[in-house]
This record gives C-alpha cells, structure tokens and sequence, in this order.
C-alpha cells in the first residue's frame, strides 16, 4: 500500500530496548516493574494521580463500567454516542446499563451538548463520552450540570491522545479515562491500554478488577489486611473480592509505552501540522474542512463529504480512486460509523432508531479516513489530496 493507514509506529528504537530486556538473565516478563514505571509516567504526563495499565483500549472500557456497576448495582441508564469504538456501547450492556444515545456534531464528531444535557434523566448514572479522532468535543455546560448533578464523567480518549479542553489534557477531567495503546493509535505497545482516575478508591478496584479480582493486588496493605482478618481460612495471596477479569499487560508492553511517552507530545504536533496542511489542501466545495481544532490531536485525515456531494455514485467512484492510487482507507470512521445498524443491537434498540440521528448517519455513509503518521511527508498530502480533489 503507497499509503497506508499507519507506518513507523513501533520505532528501531523502541524495538531495540526490548531486545536489550530479553537478553538479561532471565528478563521478567509478565506484570512487573516496567509495567508500574509506564503507568507513572504516564498519570504525570497526563496530569492524574493513578493510571493502571491493561491489556487493550477495549478492557479499559470494560474495567471502567464494571467500576460504575460496583457503584449501582441497581443498574441505570449510561448516555453514550452511537458514532464510537463496539467496546464502549458492548461494557454498558455487558455491565447491565442502558445505553442512551446522543447524536454527534459534525464539526467535532463528539456528542452535542445540548443531545447530552436533554439525555439527563433521574436514571442517569454516567456521561460516556467519546472523542473521535483527536477532537475536543467537551463543553464547559456540560461539565457543569454534570458536577452539579453528581453525575460522573467517563472519557474514551482512545483516539485522541495528547487532545486538550481549554488547554488541560483529555482524560484528565472525568472520574475515569481510557486510553487505547493499539498499533494504529498515536502511540503503541502493539496491544495496551490504560485506565486513569484521581479516585484512589478506583485506582485500588481497578487494579483488583484487572488481575482476577485478587486483593493482593490492590496496592494497599492496610485494605489487604482487613481482607486477612475478615477471612482468616482464606490462603492471603488467593483471597479474590471481586468475580473480575486476567486484564494485564507485560513487561515488553511497558517498555515500549515508557520509550513511546518520551515522543508522544512531538508527535500530536508533527500529526496536528500534517492535518492543517491536508485541510488547507482540500477542495472544500467537496469535503467538509471547518472542523473545530482547537485543542485536537489529530487521529486520520477526515474526509467527510458536503451534502451535495453525499450520494452513493460519488461514494463509489472516490473509493474506486483511493484503491487504484493505492490509499488504505476506512469508511465510517471510527468503528465502522453508525453502531445502531450493527447486529449486535438488533432486538436492544428499535430497528429503525438509527435514523434518529442524522449526523452519525451521515458519517456512516459519507466520511472516510486515510492515514496521518508523524513521518508523512507534505509531499505525500499533496498527492493524497489530488487524487481526492480529482474524483
């Protein structure tokens, strides 16, 4: 592929300080404290007392509503976009909550305010929000009446590493954030992702919740101690309080997410400067380029078409141009587009519920995004952009 979604994301370096792990005697491997020296570093870059570290973007998800379930068992409703990742909408029916969808804006593919604040209910039990593609779709009223409302905030800042709200870090503003470390992300450790949070009562579930519900794992001896005493017949290292998850990352995984971090904010700027260029490159009578970027930590190049151009002859002849110039592209975007056609909602949501919300259908059919990398190069823009402004 001339162009391909994502190149150069796992650097010589980055593979050299593996090797030099392994060739130690006898290298640790599984959990241990490479993994304990990422998650440090990375709840200081993030500006957050506690990060654990896990094994996907997609358990992180999971770990965080199991958390909220441990909170109301009762269960509730959890106020969700239906333009995001499967994993986000699959851990709120997987922990027994009721998605309630918002629609998205189209300038920052994120939920639109006032869709979140009509969603609020009594049922309300958390805001579950996504940012797309490295946009910064968060607003001040929504936080707001969510504080006001003692409703927790939960971010998906998979893709949109190094993003900020009002200059603060995504991910730093709710009562848990996930992260994703996949190879297509802005940074990765092959397979990874991270749950942070200020809360320590997370932070000690979180890590319990990761590794099979095991107390010892709680990083809190004062707290194992009243596991011991409380279950004085229980082996101490194999008390489990939790019917949890084997969510764990290793050693090779932090090694690669300390040496990526270093990186991780020139990188959002290389990937910021390629975006405005691509932008400023478009034939904006076709494609959408008024954007919100301030903040963003661009993910992809969007390519969303103008409503006089989203018809399905166009559609067809601009992926037809894409695969015989060789550009690797995904329609939809983020997750395929609109997660109410998709059949694991089929019997949960109306059949027809998708057409309530116009602008994740419009995605669905009419966006696109090929890749953005730190090492694309202006002049392979200018040819993306061509074959784009050529169809």
């Amino acid at each position: 592929m001339k162009y391909p979604l994502m190149s150069d994301n796992i650097t010589r370096e980055d593979l050299d300080l593996v090797i030099e792990h392994l060739k130690k005697d006898n290298p640790k491997l599984t959990n241990g404290p490479e993994c304990r020296a990422f998650e440090e570093a990375w709840s200081k870059w993030l500006g957050v007392k506690y990060s654990v570290f896990v094994n996907s973007g997609a358990s992180a998800n999971l770990l965080s509503m199991t958390m909220l379930k441990i909170k109301h068992p009762e269960g509730g409703e959890v106020i969700v976009p239906p333009f995001t990742w499967v994993s986000d909408i699959a851990s709120i029916l997987q922990c027994g909550f009721t998605p309630v969808f918002v629609d998205i804006d189209l300038d920052t593919l994120g939920m639109n305010e006032f869709g979140i604040l009509n969603a609020i209910t009594d049922k309300t039990r958390a805001v579950f929000i996504t940012y797309a593609q490295g946009f910064d779709c968060l607003s001040g009223r929504v936080l707001e009446v969510l504080r006001h409302r003692n409703i927790p905030l939960i971010e998906d800042v998979c893709e949109s590493h190094g993003a900020t709200h009002n200059g603060k870090l995504l991910g730093s503003y709710g009562w848990m954030s996930n992260f994703s470390f996949y190879f297509a992300h802005h940074m990765s450790t092959i397979e990874g992702g991270m749950v942070c949070t200020n809360d320590e009562e997370v932070y000690r579930t979180v890590r319990m919740l990761r590794s099979h519900g095991m107390v010892r794992e709680c990083g809190d001896w004062i707290m194992a101690e009243k596991y011991k005493t409380e279950y004085p017949e229980l082996n101490s290292d194999f008390i489990f309080a939790y019917a949890a998850y084997n969510m764990r990352n290793n050693e090779i995984g932090g090694i690669l997410g300390q040496n990526q971090l270093k990186h991780l904010d020139e990188n959002v700027r290389l990937r910021n400067e390629n975006l405005f260029y691509f932008l400023s490159k478009l034939d904006q009578k076709k494609y959408k380029v008024d954007f919100r970027l301030i903040g963003c930590s661009n993910y992809a190049f969007n390519i969303v078409l103008q409503p006089e151009y989203a018809n399905k002859d166009f559609v067809e002849r601009l992926m037809h141009k894409m695969r015989d110039e060789e550009i690797e592209f995904r329609r939809g975007s983020a997750g395929g587009g609109n997660q109410l056609r998709q059949p694991y909602l089929k019997g949960i949501v109306p059949a027809d519920h998708y057409t309530k919300y116009p602008n994740t259908d419009h995605m669905h059919f009419y966006s696109f995004y090929v890749g953005n990398y730190p090492t694309l190069s202006k002049i392979s823009i200018d040819e993306i952009t061509s074959v784009l402004n050529r169809v």
